[in-house]
Parts: structure tokens; C-alpha cells; sequence
């Protein structure tokens, strides 16, 4: 599903034509655009961005996937759910583990509710 990112796409879009990339792949191989690029320079593009922003931490598809998936499941107001379906899993235990939230954590979060 990538309706919220379909502005962001369509720019980079226009930006591959403007620079001669004319491809059907989104991260298109610039010495051959009929190919897209390998995962060795997927994983130091990665990198590179991990680097600009500061991020001192492995950067990868794994990486990608754990934090949307995090993003929907606190951006959803924690339906546990629908991130439980998006991962594919089939138990949402396993997708809280998944998640990182682990017992402590999820004190942490009822912590913050207001049931007053």
C-alpha cells in the first residue's frame, strides 16, 4: 500500500526521467537501467543514508520493515491487529515480540494512560 507515499514517489519519478533513468524498477542499476540495482548496493545506499542522518545503527530491509511496522502499529492507536496481518504473523504475541514490546515495555505504555 503506498497511497501515503505517492507524492514522494511521483517526485522521485520525474527526478530518474530528468536524469535519463527511464526504468520499470524503482531503484534502477545506473549502468544498466534495464536492471535494478544489486542488494550489495542497496545495502551501502543504506548506509550512506545511514550516515547523512546520523544513524549509527545497521540499516536495512529487516530494519525497514521492524520500524514501519512499529510506525503503524502506535500511527494506528495500537492495533495490534492490523500490524499482526500486515507482518503476516499468526499470533499477536508474535508480533509484539516482534515488535520489541516486551512486558516491561508495555508498562512503560500503560504508564502513560489516562483512565481518569
Amino acid at each position: 500500500y503506498l497511497k501515503p507515499v505517492q507524492q514522494d514517489l511521483m517526485l522521485y519519478h520525474a527526478w530518474l526521467i530528468q536524469q535519463n533513468m527511464n526504468s520499470e524498477w524503482l531503484f534502477p542499476s545506473t549502468s544498466h537501467p534495464d536492471r535494478h540495482i544489486t542488494e550489495k548496493q542497496f545495502y551501502k545506499v543504506m548506509a550512506r543514508v545511514g550516515d547523512l542522518l546520523g544513524i549509527n545503527y545497521y540499516l536495512g530491509t529487516h530494519t525497514m520493515r521492524k520500524t514501519g511496522a512499529y510506525r503503524v502499529y502506535t500511527q494506528s492507536n495500537y492495533n495490534i491487529g492490523l500490524v499482526m496481518h500486515l507482518l503476516n504473523h499468526s499470533s499477536e504475541a508474535m508480533t509484539l515480540t516482534y515488535l520489541g514490546l516486551d512486558q516491561a515495555s508495555r508498562e512503560m505504555m500503560l504508564d502513560q494512560i489516562d483512565f481518569g
